[in-house]
């Protein structure tokens, strides 16, 4: 078993939180979408109103065999919706590889549970490929229902140019 501590991220972590950003794009072979930053990470992240919050996990150097101590992420945010109240969105959820099978991911969705119950939040959501098989199990072993077989929901985005286009019209 992986010894780890679980953490809130702090502005020391935005490199390492943005190389897992990548490993997880690359995972999802999605790795050429990734426009960000880490001075984005650290503006919209730390700054007095953060758009997101970060957990990381942490092993002691020596338990690694690339030599990253930070293994782990999970960023979420907190939003509204209008027929059930407040909602914990987690945004992305990324243990390296190695790391996987040890409790760690595991331990990340309860301390989100737990922040999500202290919050008042009346859910979690989250979107997961397809094709990610392992995760999609993972959240159904914890009690997630998949809302796009169950209820039809389909995941929409405005990229920015259409965005300035509507607003210069």
């Amino acid at each position: 078993m992986a010894m780890f501590i679980l953490r809130k991220a702090e502005p020391k972590d935005v490199s390492d939180i943005l190389r897992l950003i990548k490993e997880l794009a690359k995972f999802e072979e999605m790795e050429e979408q990734v426009i960000l930053t880490e001075k984005d990470l650290l503006d919209d992240g730390f700054g007095d109103h953060p758009f997101y919050h970060c957990l990381v996990a942490e092993v002691p150097k020596e338990q690694s065999s690339d030599g990253h101590t930070v293994i782990a992420f999970a960023m979420y945010y907190f939003t509204y919706d209008p027929w059930i109240g407040k909602l914990l969105y987690l945004e992305d959820f990324y243990v390296m590889d190695e790391f996987r099978g040890l409790g760690i991911g595991s331990k990340i969705l309860q301390e989100l549970s737990e922040t999500a119950v202290k919050t008042r939040c009346s859910s979690m959501h989250f979107i997961v490929a397809e094709n990610n098989t392992k995760s999609i199990e993972f959240y159904k072993r914890r009690g997630a229902t998949d809302l796009s077989s169950e209820e039809g929901w389909r995941l929409f985005a405005i990229e920015k140019r259409d965005l300035l286009k509507m607003y210069a019209n």
